[in-house]
């Protein structure tokens, strides 16, 4: 990556980026933040320079600067990339720790953030603005879909597919060729040994239904 990078979200998520990045040697240009609280601070001698519709910071994105979106709220996340996307024809790209593993065989979209120690094996497919937390495991042939976010220290099994925008928990096993449903939630810690329905939040070792 020859330019330096804008992160969109100068929380906690921006933070992690920042260290993704820097532990490639990418230069990080600013961050972008809404909240005004933050402008004119200093994260690990990075500013934040503005909000994320700030137009002198957006109009030199894709000609001197790329993208990366680090929000974990998925109904903002999703608006920002639209707009960047639709506005600007920029696709943000992905923020991989120097630390993490990526077969060369495995599939991976735009947007993801890949936090250190991750594995990612043989085959897998991660789709696009997914978030791998520390030392997540993807396992051979798992298919994760766009804007999921996996827990750190999270194993999902292989041939498991968890679908858009699921949310896994920290300390989660998926064992092999379960399926996630699209915007269910799984919560921390739990063992998950069936599938799991569109919406459905389940916790527990075996993870049961949340009523």
């Amino acid at each position: 990556m020859e330019n330096p990078v804008i992160i969109f979200g100068a929380s906690g998520l921006g933070k992690v980026a920042l260290e993704i990045f820097k532990s490639n040697q990418i230069i990080v240009y600013s961050f972008l933040d809404d909240d005004k609280k933050l402008h004119g601070q200093e994260i690990d001698e990075v500013q934040v320079m503005g909000s994320t519709e700030d137009e002198q910071f957006l109009k030199i994105l894709g000609k001197k600067c790329e993208a990366f979106v680090a929000l974990d709220d998925n109904r903002l996340k999703k608006s920002l990339v639209k707009m960047l996307m639709t506005d600007y024809q920029v696709m943000p790209v992905n923020a991989i720790h120097a630390s993490s593993f990526i077969s060369p065989t495995a599939i991976l979209g735009h947007g993801n953030l890949v936090s250190a120690g991750t594995i990612i094996n043989t085959f897998a497919k991660i789709g696009n603005h997914c978030i791998l937390n520390t030392k997540a495991v993807i396992d051979y042939e798992a298919e994760l879909a766009d804007f999921v976010q996996v827990g750190a220290g999270t194993v999902v099994g292989s041939g498991a597919k968890i679908e858009e925008s699921a949310f896994i928990g920290a300390g989660v096993t998926i064992v092999a060729g379960i399926h996630i449903g699209k915007n269910a939630r799984v919560g921390a810690g739990s063992l998950v040994m069936r599938d799991v329905p569109d919406g459905e939040t389940v916790f527990g070792a075996p993870a049961q239904k949340i009523k």
